[in-house]
This record gives C-alpha cells, sequence and structure tokens, in this order.
C-alpha cells in the first residue's frame, strides 16, 4: 500500500490553486484517479476531489481533454 502523499508531505488542505499538485492525481483524460491507484487515504481523496471540482469551475483545470 502506498503512503498518501497528502499525509507524507504534512500537508492539512488541498488547494484548488495549486494546479501541479491537482495534476498528478487526474488521468488523462481529465478524471480523478480513484484512490487505490493514486495511493490517497480517503480523507484527503474527499478533499482532492473537492478541489479538482472547484479548480475546473473557476477554469484553472478543464474538464475533458481531447
Amino acid at each position: 500500500m502506498k503512503q498518501c502523499f497528502f499525509c507524507s508531505q504534512n500537508l492539512k488542505e488541498v488547494d484548488y490553486k495549486d494546479i501541479e499538485v491537482l495534476k498528478r492525481f487526474v488521468s488523462s483524460q481529465a478524471k480523478i484517479i480513484d484512490p487505490q491507484h493514486s495511493g490517497v487515504c480517503a480523507k484527503h481523496q474527499r478533499l482532492l476531489a473537492r478541489a479538482i471540482k472547484k479548480a475546473r469551475i473557476i477554469g484553472l483545470l478543464p474538464f475533458v481533454r481531447r
């Protein structure tokens, strides 16, 4: 089992403006990667999904890629 990225970095919050971190957890089709493949704990997966959705609405991340 992988160590959670956010727990290992000792990060409490997932920032929706930090696009480089968010891109690590989005597939090539711009879908959110499930926690079994990304290795993120359940708490941070919820925060990560919320941050990705917020970044999409603001326009920082695309909804889909062609």
